[in-house]
């Protein structure tokens, strides 16, 4: 038989030799790592470039929101509980809005009385709806914004009136209370009660001489 006729036309340029065609999906493969691992360093934790803006205040407020009470707030929840049992001949009205409140009327004014008659008691328990970060620091502060030397309130503060954990947590005091309860065993009823619900980072201190 005689010899094939060779199919490359006159003007077909050779073949690159084999080693050449693997080059160029190794180079691309090596390309893919190099840069996976640059996007890897960048979003590793602590890196800059992987920060997003505001992310260092946001990660500094949740580390100080569940701070433990400090010595200023046991000082704070002191000078209120220093006024209690209260009573007083007449109280400033209720600033009710023009809708109705989570609870109903007498639900309401009875939280807020209860906070102006015993802040012995809500001073050392804590509300879980969040309300720290308006500076509160124990559930009496979510009834009354500021009292007179001799205890008397003379503000009230609008805020519980919205809120029906806030509502609620005062209520459940003024029962225990009304039963006989101490304040240590209420404040661990209301931790037990309210706190698997509601997680907290009210830096509320605890009664003098509990243990937690």
């Amino acid at each position: 038989m005689g010899k094939k006729p060779d199919r490359k036309g006159p003007g077909t340029p050779p073949r690159p030799p084999a080693s050449k065609r693997q080059l160029n999906p190794l180079f691309i493969a090596g390309g893919v790592i190099v840069l996976a691992a640059v996007a890897l360093l960048a979003f590793w934790p602590g890196g800059d470039a992987a920060t997003p803006a505001g992310s260092g205040s946001a990660a500094a407020a949740a580390a100080t929101s569940g701070a433990d009470p400090t010595a200023q707030h046991v000082a704070s929840a002191a000078a209120k509980a220093k006024f209690g049992p209260h009573t007083q001949a007449s109280y400033p009205p209720i600033p009710f809005q023009g809708y109705a409140p989570p609870r109903p009327t007498e639900v309401v004014q009875a939280a807020y009385q209860f906070a102006a008659e015993h802040p012995e008691v809500s001073s050392y328990v804590p509300c879980f709806c969040g309300c720290e970060r308006s500076g509160h620091e124990g559930n009496t502060d979510c009834f009354v914004k500021s009292r007179a030397a001799n205890g008397d309130v003379v503000e009230w503060d609008e805020h519980g009136l919205d809120c029906a954990v806030c509502i609620d947590v005062a209520n459940r005091s003024r029962q225990m209370y009304s039963a006989g309860a101490s304040v240590r065993d209420i404040r661990a009823a209301i931790d037990k009660e309210f706190g698997s619900a509601h997680p907290s980072k009210m830096p509320t201190p605890h009664p003098p001489g509990a243990s937690h």
